[in-house]
């Protein structure tokens, strides 16, 4: 590292300024992959006296993990573990109106992709981190660090690590919840809606079947009479109100002078820990479509699990004492992948998810340096 940051703003520019645009649809710049990024935060935590290394998930995309030094206990029995988790990648730089990797520091402010998601969080990690390096060693827990790549797409950087480094005790996943604990968030169920039909010349279309025709009816039914059931079945949840159901993007047919012989519809259903319990989205997708089509299919393209930690978990009572009150979020993270492998996890960081994927995003300096105030005192209170 050239220049060391002096400061967690210096260390969220240096973040910023290294592109690590996950590669997946459109990213809208060459700077993709996250192994750049990785490679920073491997020499930082270096610096901060953490064995630290690359465990690549796919070629050029790495995770990076970083282990703090710890001191035996007096009984000789094993420390419980937490984990400092946020993610290296950002979403796509197209169509922003600002210098994406910039890390422009302007009106108390650092501007740039990945600012608030979710640089700015992790560097207020590492810092904090940094500051705590000559007493962490005696804490009564063993301190660890992960940045996963591929959150932004797929969370393959949470679920190869969840399978290949065991259990923590708790896994604090870095995302800009405003310091608090998300200790609940949906789930998400992507599935492709599929109709077919019979393909004829497009000045005959009363020979053929068209798909698109099929779909209309189905894209009514879904926008409709499925957004209730939905509700219903999944009911009303304390933290994170109903199971929603969004409409995305749909294909269809190939030229316009041929009858539409397929047709595609992914949809975005959040869920609820209360529609899991019901039989789950998926079940309740298909049993819909059918009765609606019977010839139409529904194929899953990806599914993310809901998170509900239970909050009398010891360390999230600690992050409660801490200042960072209890939420729940209508997004999906890292967090849930690492639950479902046995680790308890939460959602916490500085900033506001109001910034995240923005045109023109930022993290306010004094949100930075709270956050590395507030997890200077959680590790302090263990």
């Amino acid at each position: 590292m050239r220049v060391f940051p002096q400061n967690v703003v210096e260390l969220t520019q240096a973040l910023v300024r290294i592109p690590s645009v996950n590669p997946d649809g459109d990213p809208g710049t060459e700077g993709i992959g996250e192994e750049k990024c990785a490679q920073f935060v491997a020499e930082f935590l270096k610096h901060s006296g953490a064995e630290s290394f690359l465990d690549e998930v796919e070629p050029g995309r790495p995770n990076v993990i970083g282990r703090f030094p710890t001191n035996l206990t007096t009984d000789g029995k094993p420390k419980p573990r937490i984990l400092f988790a946020p993610h290296t990648d950002t979403v796509s730089v197209g169509g922003m109106t600002i210098d994406p990797f910039g890390g422009e520091l302007r009106d108390g402010k650092i501007w740039g992709r990945g600012a608030s998601d979710t640089k700015g969080p992790m560097a207020s990690f590492l810092w904090a981190l940094h500051e705590m390096r000559e007493e962490i060693p005696d804490l009564p827990v063993e301190v660890h660090f992960a940045g996963f790549m591929s959150e932004e797409s797929a969370q393959l950087g949470s679920q190869h690590f969840a399978k290949h480094h065991g259990r923590y005790d708790l896994a604090i996943i870095g995302e800009p919840t405003s310091l608090k604990t998300v200790f609940r968030h949906k789930g998400c169920l992507w599935a492709d809606v599929h109709t077919s039909g019979v393909a004829v010349h497009g000045a005959t279309p009363e020979l053929g079947v068209n798909a698109i025709v099929k779909m209309a009816k189905l894209v009514e039914a879904l926008d409709g009479e499925f957004r209730v059931i939905l509700s219903e079945a999944g009911g009303e949840d304390e933290w994170l109100g109903a199971s929603t159901i969004n409409l995305g993007m749909i294909q269809g047919g190939t030229r316009s002078n041929i009858v539409a012989d397929s047709c595609k519809l992914r949809v975005d259903i959040r869920t609820t820990p209360g529609l899991q319990r019901a039989g789950g989205a998926m079940k309740l997708l298909t049993e819909f479509v059918q009765n609606v089509d019977e010839t139409a299919r529904v194929t899953v393209a990806s599914e993310a699990f809901h998170l509900d930690t239970d909050p009398a978990n010891p360390f999230v009572q600690k992050l409660i004492a801490a200042g960072a009150e209890l939420t729940g979020a209508p997004w999906f993270c890292d967090a849930a992948f690492l639950a479902v492998a046995g680790t308890p996890a939460i959602a916490i960081g500085p900033g506001s998810i109001a910034q995240a994927h923005t045109k023109d995003e930022f993290i306010a300096v004094r949100d930075l340096e709270d956050g590395v105030d507030f997890f200077d005192r959680f590790l302090k209170s263990l």
